[in-house]
């Protein structure tokens, strides 16, 4: 009889305690569950949730907000030949500047002074122009350049030799930037060489007019 009483002792203990147990999981269960929902505007974002964004997302939003790496993206999308365009004009440019002072200090004729002087401050003005738009897109121009030779013969009849020099030198150019407005990719480019060309063309005008008056006097 008693071990029959501790029997339903027990039974009525582990009943109790499922009971309670069973409680217990049905409160957790109607619990409401934490909101992970991110808020409008922040799709993807890892803020909601506490963490850090990623080394890669903060590269691409600094380099998105810097103009200097915009200006870095600009340049390396432009074409090979307006690349190659706007390094060669500048080189040319510098150099059209330096044999300009050079006729300006050395000239026999008053002529050729006064187009030696035009020409630097024609070119000096292109170049000015040219070297914004290639910082604008990023590029580092090389403006290191060969200047024409002179031979002693040269110097003794320099402006015979200066005016022939530019003759040369100004028909490159003109070529290069009439192919450069006609067939470039870049617009600023484009509009530049388009502005520039008659220019190029005058100074050339102007030279050979100097050549023929030196040939018949």
């Amino acid at each position: 009889m008693k071990q029959r009483f501790n029997l339903i002792s027990r039974l009525v203990f582990l009943a109790a305690t499922a009971g309670a147990l069973c409680l217990v999981g049905t409160a957790f269960a109607q619990a409401p569950a934490a909101d992970t929902t991110p808020e409008p505007g922040k799709v993807g974002s890892m803020a909601a949730t506490g963490q850090k964004p990623r080394k890669s997302e903060a590269a691409k939003a600094s380099s998105a907000s810097s103009p200097s790496a915009n200006a870095q993206m600009q340049g390396a999308a432009m074409a090979d030949m307006d690349r190659m365009f706007i390094q060669t004009a500048a080189k040319d440019g510098m150099k059209e500047v330096h044999m300009g002072q050079m006729a300006v200090q050395q000239g026999q004729s008053d002529e050729v002074k006064k187009l030696g002087s035009k020409i630097v401050a024609d070119h000096t003005k292109a170049n000015n122009q040219l070297m914004a738009i290639a910082e604008k897109k990023g590029m580092k121009l090389d403006l290191r350049h060969k200047m024409d030779k002179m031979s002693k013969k040269d110097m003794e009849n320099f402006d015979q030799a200066w005016l022939g020099m530019m003759v040369n030198d100004h028909n490159k150019d003109i070529a290069a930037f009439d192919k450069q407005a006609k067939m470039g990719t870049d617009p600023e480019l484009k509009a530049f060489a388009k502005k520039t060309l008659p220019v190029l063309q005058s100074h050339l005008k102007m030279v050979k007019a100097a050549q023929g008056k030196m040939k018949t006097s």
